[in-house]
């Protein structure tokens, strides 16, 4: 997709992109902010999807890369998990583009109001807290389901890689995070590597974005490293909810 846009659009979202990779990186939701703001730009809903992936795999690529140097995570406690969103991704990417994926509206917003209630209001779980599920049942299961979507459509992977190891397998909040990073990773830059062969990406938009996303997912990491646990549970209620009203009032009214 060839088109020419302005230096103020190039900046704006450059800006944009860092201000979604900070808030990715601590919460998920980044593309909340992203894909709208590239809808603004006159980007059409496929491309935007597709170019929201180009800059978004910087950034995660950044955070996987800050919390496996950190030790906050192995690349032995992932290497499943990663294959397994990252099969998940590969089939939800080259879905979308069969389908409408306004087939999603209704389920989106539900789904995350649910993840947003349990935060608000459950506590979280203790790090030696029983799972719920088997690390098999969430490796064969649940990663590559979550991959699909984010390879579907992609809004709010990351907080529910993160709410489904912290719920799921008891995980504590920080150890949950660092592994949806590497997670968010894998489903990113697969879907990436399609889009790219498919022809939906605006690369000159996608590429200024990398940036940003890399300076605000540099510094979201640094406060997760830092152990500033607070920042994540209301960012993730706050995320959830703002992208499940969004969808509702652009897409139920």
């Amino acid at each position: 997709m060839e088109t020419l846009f302005g230096p103020e659009v190039l900046i704006a979202l450059f800006f944009v992109a860092m201000l979604a990779g900070f808030i990715d990186t601590l919460a998920g939701g980044g593309g909340l902010i992203v894909f709208p703001a590239l809808l603004l730009a006159q980007v059409p809903p496929l491309a935007a999807i597709a170019t929201n992936k180009l800059q978004a795999s910087f950034g995660s690529l950044t955070s996987s890369y800050r919390m496996l140097r950190s030790g906050l995570v192995t690349w032995g406690q992932v290497k499943g998990l990663f294959l397994a969103s990252l099969i998940g991704s590969a089939i939800g990417t080259v879905v979308v583009q069969w389908i409408d994926a306004k087939a999603l509206d209704v389920i989106i917003p539900i789904v995350l109001i649910s993840v947003a209630l349990y935060y608000l209001f459950a506590p979280t779980a203790k790090p030696d807290a029983p799972p719920k599920i088997s690390e098999t049942a969430y490796r064969n299961g649940v990663a590559p389901g979550i991959g699909f979507y984010d390879g579907f459509f992609g809004p709010g992977t990351g907080s529910l890689f993160a709410f489904s190891r912290n719920v799921l397998r008891g995980e504590h909040l920080i150890q949950a995070t660092a592994k949806a990073k590497l997670m968010n990773f894998a489903s990113n830059v697969v879907s990436l590597v399609i889009f790219a062969f498919s022809g939906h990406i605006v690369w000159v938009l996608g590429l200024v974005m990398i940036g940003g996303q890399m300076i605000g997912a540099w510094a979201g990491s640094h406060l997760i490293i830092g152990g500033k646990t607070g920042w994540i549970r209301p960012l993730i209620v706050i995320m959830c909810l703002a992208m499940a009203i969004r969808y509702i009032l652009t897409t139920w009214f």
